[in-house]
């Protein structure tokens, strides 16, 4: 799709949230600050997940929305502005219950995960699972039988 034009308010409605993974590298705040005032510019509600995958497992305040002034000043710095933390909990699958619920309970529909090659392994195996996890915790009675349509891969 390169090159296609994208319409400002586009995409209104969505929400879309942006983390970090593995070791910091050269580019990854050039790379939130991109995906946060993109998704901004588009009309989504865009979120940090702080902490990486470990946020996204343990949730609450590490699940916080994201204003494009909140990226501002950001691109000279090293490291990344809403932290990475390797995850065990992200390995088992009840480490990936608990992200999906987190996702769900903050309506977030889409995820940008930036890293290395173990951060877009996780984030494949997390797609592949998705739909099973969505029925597993309508099953545990975590979430409601009738879920938005967007929730469903």
């Amino acid at each position: 799709m390169e090159g296609k034009y994208v319409a400002r308010g586009q995409f209104t409605g969505e929400c879309i949230a942006v983390l970090t993974s593995g070791g910091d590298a050269q580019g990854m705040n050039a790379a939130v600050r991109a995906v946060v005032r993109m998704g901004i510019y588009c009309g989504c509600r865009v979120f940090f997940i702080r902490e990486g995958y470990q946020g996204l497992v343990d949730g609450g305040n590490n699940i916080q929305e994201a204003s494009w002034a909140d990226v501002s000043g950001i691109l000279q710095l090293g490291g990344t502005k809403i932290g990475s933390a390797r995850c065990m909990d992200f390995r088992e699958r009840c480490g990936r219950l608990k992200a999906a619920e987190n996702l769900v309970k903050n309506q977030i529909t889409n995820l940008v995960v930036i890293g290395g090659d173990g951060s877009l392994t996780g984030a494949n195996l997390f797609r592949a699972e998705w739909s099973n996890l969505l029925e597993e915790l309508v099953t545990l009675v975590k979430l409601v039988q009738k879920m938005p349509n967007n929730f469903i891969a």
